[in-house]
């Protein structure tokens, strides 16, 4: 159908923009909060009996916090829980016409998509409707596409939405309230109009957008897959221990390696995601997960919430993390099969140049998402700015012979 004359009423007054936040977990609470702290009348739906409310009491107790802090006043504190509006429901039509819907649920394609459908019949025609998901296809959840790997695996796709043009993705980052990226994404039906509102509406809030297509994983979940692989390789080659890798790589200026960072995310959910990406891209080798990670999993070693993951904890630190140093040195600036900062630079570089080159992101949003999304000290255009094109290929190039297969195969924008 055709894209509204009008664009959506996101960019009245905040007062008068009203949002519904579906699911009231830790993300859907924090987008909740961030919502209200910038004046909109907020409901905060969840299925589960009181699970909205506990969410409510849970934010209750972090702004008493930041009063005590002198991070907000009180007044302030009060009025923005006063915005939000518990409500607990199954379906959809009981929750009240709003401008602005951000679906917060579990990560599973045929929940969304019956959600979605019934946001469609229950809400008014201008009401924009936001996925949150991190890797899931907008276009599957619409109903558009029939080719999606993850809707193959879910018995393919439901009958398409009516109004295509008013679906986006509204990808906020763990914790909302703090982290200041939100990836907007647009599926194949998704109006310019809607877009260019939601941004808009992100910059109200705080926050700095970044534009994507519907790619599996968008831009940071997909390029940030090298950080991780490359380090579970080296590690299952028997090249280097896991706090020598992520030493080395604290050493190129990353906050976390990258087993420290699975081991807080969770190995489990790390799989989880690059398993989706992995499927999406029709099982494409360059994003394969590994089976020592898959392993890890399988053994309940999911990271610090478990208390064991690649390192053990206690108390939530780890046991023994450190790095031999004397092994960094010697690895990094050696040979690229065993320099963990080479070989994950040329593939961060090699993935965010492909992504650009597929006319799925610009450069700069890509540079903004991977530094705001997950710290990292540059993003891959100006890494590859200072290491050169030429070298990152020809370092592309040698890992292809020495691993053949299609992982490292480098991007024809190279």
């Amino acid at each position: 159908m055709p894209e509204p004359s009008t664009p959506p009423p996101l960019l009245g007054p905040a007062a008068g923009t009203t949002v519904a936040v579906i699911g009231a977990g830790a993300m859907g609470a924090g987008i909740a909060q961030v919502a209200a702290q910038a004046g909109h009348p907020v409901v905060l739906v969840d299925a589960q009996p009181d699970a909205a409310d506990k969410a409510l009491a849970t934010l209750r107790q972090i702004f008493d916090k930041l009063v005590a802090k002198g991070k907000v006043t009180r007044e302030d504190a009060d009025d923005t829980l006063e915005r939000i509006r518990p409500h607990t429901t199954t379906d959809m039509t009981t929750i009240p016409p709003v401008d602005l819907v951000v679906e917060a649920v579990v990560e599973h394609l045929d929940v969304k998509r019956a959600l979605f459908r019934q946001l469609e019949s229950a809400q008014p025609a201008s009401t924009v409707l936001a996925t949150n998901t991190s890797s899931l296809s907008i276009d599957d959840i619409v109903g558009q596409a029939s080719t999606g790997h993850d809707a193959a695996l879910h018995g393919g796709t439901s009958p398409p939405m009516a109004r295509p043009e008013r679906v986006i993705g509204l990808h906020f980052f763990n914790p909302p309230p703090l982290m200041k990226l939100v990836e907007v994404i647009t599926g194949d039906g998704s109006g310019e109009g809607v877009l260019d509102a939601a941004a808009e509406l992100m910059r109200r809030w705080g926050k700095t957008p970044v534009r994507c297509t519907s790619t599996p994983g968008f831009i940071v979940n997909r390029v940030a897959r090298p950080f991780y692989g490359e380090a579970q390789r080296m590690l299952a080659e028997g090249l280097a221990d896991p706090a020598t890798i992520d030493g080395a790589l604290r050493g190129a200026g990353f906050r976390m390696g990258p087993f420290e960072l699975t081991d807080l995310i969770g190995q489990d959910v790390n799989l989880a995601v690059g398993e989706s990406v992995w499927r999406q891209t029709g099982e494409d080798p360059r994003y394969a997960p590994t089976d020592w990670q898959r392993d890890l999993v399988r053994e309940g070693r999911l990271g610090r919430k478990s208390g064991r993951g690649v390192f053990e904890y206690a108390d939530g630190r780890p046991v023994d993390a450190r790095p031999d140093e004397h092994q960094v040195q010697a690895l990094v600036g050696g040979p690229l099969q065993t320099d963990p900062v080479a070989r994950t630079l040329a593939m961060l570089v090699n993935e965010g140049v492909d992504l650009v080159h597929r006319g799925e992101a610009t450069a700069d949003d890509v540079d903004t998402a991977m530094k705001l999304g997950t710290n990292y000290p540059r993003g891959p255009f100006e890494w590859l700015a200072q290491i050169g094109a030429d070298t990152v290929r020809a370092q592309i190039d040698q890992l292809d012979r020495l691993y053949p297969g299609g992982r490292y195969r480098p991007s024809e924008a190279l």
